[in-house]
Formats: C-alpha cells, structure tokens, sequence
C-alpha cells in the first residue's frame, strides 16, 4: 500500500514587506499542487541582498496581519528560534520533525539566478521540490542559470505565474 503524505509548501524570503504577490504564488501553489499549508519562512536577512528595511519583528507582524483572513498559510520564523541560517538547514530540519510530509520549496524566478551559490544548493531538492515562480524581467535568465541547467529536471518546476508583478523591492521605494 501506497503511503499517505500530505503537502506543504515553502515560501521563504525576507518578506520586506510581504505584499499580494506573496499571497498570490501562496494561493497557486496551494491549488495547483493541492498543498495542505503554506508556511512562509520569515528570514532574518538575505545573504543576497542589502540590510531590510523593516526588521524581522515588523515583517513577522506585517507577514501575519496580511495573512489574516488566509487559513491555509501561515507564518513561522525559524531563524531566531532554531539559530537556522540557510534553505538547507531550513528544510532538513523540517524534514526530520515531519516524516510524512512532502514538501515543496516555492520561489520566485529571480531566486534561481542565484541559487546555485545557496548553500548545499544541490542537496535542497532531495529536501522539497522546488517550485519557481515566472517573474517579469528575471524569467529567460532564471532559464538560462546554472542551477536550472544543472538540477534534474524532475526535481523542479516552472510555474509560468505572472498575473502580478509587484515586489517587496518596489513597495520599498513608495
């Protein structure tokens, strides 16, 4: 007999600020992969970007009251409490504490650029599978990057989502 597991999703970032677009990529994510939840994982900074704006407190409150009226997603912060600092370790502790889940890791476009100097980038997909969301302007250079050519094709998926094109980097500037 076949095992049971149920889906969770991933959405990790630094959330500054967390926006409808966050919500969107959650929401598709969830029907197109029938993911029971989706847990953003809120970070303290992002080795790839510049100090936040907001910090992690904020964005933990800000995260949590634009999820207010969503039941399926919810807002953890693992850094802080588990002094866990990468994807990797992220994940594997998640997998350890949840046997029967089979988790997925979303992202968007502009993430895979970069992701093949995360740490043990090649480890995450035995992990989650990772499910990268199309976004305007970073999608043929996301195809084009050396994760997406060196990861196994069955180890990720391209979600071609772009009916938003908001950022956090924008809603910075207003």
């Amino acid at each position: 007999m076949k095992k049971k597991y149920s889906k969770i999703g991933i959405l990790g970032g630094s959330f500054d600020p967390p926006h409808s677009g966050h919500i969107a990529i959650s929401k598709v994510a969830i029907k197109k992969f029938k993911l029971k939840k989706v847990f953003w994982v809120v970070t303290n900074q992002n080795p790839f970007k510049s100090k936040t704006k907001f910090d992690l407190k904020t964005r933990i409150n800000l995260s949590k009251k634009i999820l207010y009226k969503q039941n399926k997603i919810t807002v953890k912060n693992l850094d802080k409490k588990l002094n866990i600092k990468n994807t990797y370790k992220m994940l594997s502790f998640l997998r350890k504490k949840n046997k029967k889940v089979k988790f997925f890791f979303l992202m968007g476009a502009d993430n895979l650029i970069n992701f093949h100097k995360w740490h043990n980038w090649k480890k995450i997909p035995k992990l989650a599978k990772i499910i990268i969301f199309a976004r305007p302007k970073f999608s043929l250079k996301a195809l084009n990057s050396v994760a997406a050519k060196k990861l196994n094709k069955q180890d990720w998926f391209y979600a071609n989502y772009t009916k938003l094109n908001i950022s956090s980097s924008k809603l910075k500037k207003i």
